[in-house]
C-alpha cells in the first residue's frame, strides 16, 4: 500500500491592491506562484516557508497578505 499524499489544497493571497499571487500544495510540498508571474517562484516544504517566500516577492513595504484556501 502506498503513503503517497495525495491531498491537493489551493491557497489565494491578496494584499492591498488585490490578489498578489497563490499556494498549491501537491506531492512535492507548497508552490508560490506571484500573480502575473510566467512560472512558480518555487516549491518549499511547510507552508509557512511558502507564505513568507511569497510575501518576499511582493514589493517593498507590502503588508503581509491574507491567505484564503479554495
Amino acid at each position: 500500500m502506498s503513503t503517497t499524499d495525495t491531498h491537493h489544497a489551493l491557497w489565494i493571497a491578496y494584499g492591498a491592491s488585490g490578489v498578489a499571487g497563490s499556494i498549491r500544495k501537491d506531492g512535492s510540498g507548497y508552490t508560490v506562484t506571484i500573480a502575473g508571474a510566467d512560472a512558480a517562484t518555487g516549491t518549499y516544504e511547510t507552508m509557512e516557508i511558502a507564505k513568507s517566500a511569497l510575501h518576499a516577492h511582493m514589493p517593498p513595504g507590502s503588508d503581509w497578505p491574507s491567505f484564503r484556501e479554495h
